[in-house]
């Protein structure tokens, strides 16, 4: 019996691991470009990812999973979470510049990410 238990309980983990979590999709019908459209809405995000603000529920939820997203390729992202970070990256990067760097800064402070996403910038026309 204890055999069995042990043999369930591995398995278990092992496909517990093999699969990330996913994050939820609860908040994935919010209308970027609705945010990227208003200042005042991208600098409450801002401010909300940089610890100086409040945050909605959304942006509360974006800030708890952005390190592991960047960190992990957005290998628990939905595709429209993956879609949708693509967009905001390349406004921030081409229209916002100040705050992606102060983002990046936070974020990848030694710039170990920022070397990893090369290709995918590329495609989206970014140059790092």
């Amino acid at each position: 019996m204890i055999k069995t238990l042990t043999v369930v309980f591995c398995i278990a983990v092992t496909m517990a691991m093999a699969k990330p979590a996913s994050y939820t999709t609860k908040f994935d019908n919010v209308n970027i470009d609705e945010i990227l459209e208003n200042d005042r809405l991208i600098n409450n995000y801002f401010k909300c990812l940089m610890d100086t603000g409040k945050c909605t529920p959304d942006g509360e939820e974006l800030k708890r999973n952005l390190l592991d997203a960047v960190q992990n390729k957005c290998a628990s992202c939905s595709e429209k979470q993956k879609l949708g970070s693509e967009k905001i990256i390349k406004f921030l990067y081409e229209k916002k510049s100040d705050l992606w760097k102060q983002l990046e800064d936070k974020y990848d402070p030694t710039k170990i990410y920022r070397q990893q996403y090369v290709e995918e910038a590329k495609k989206l026309n970014i140059e790092i």
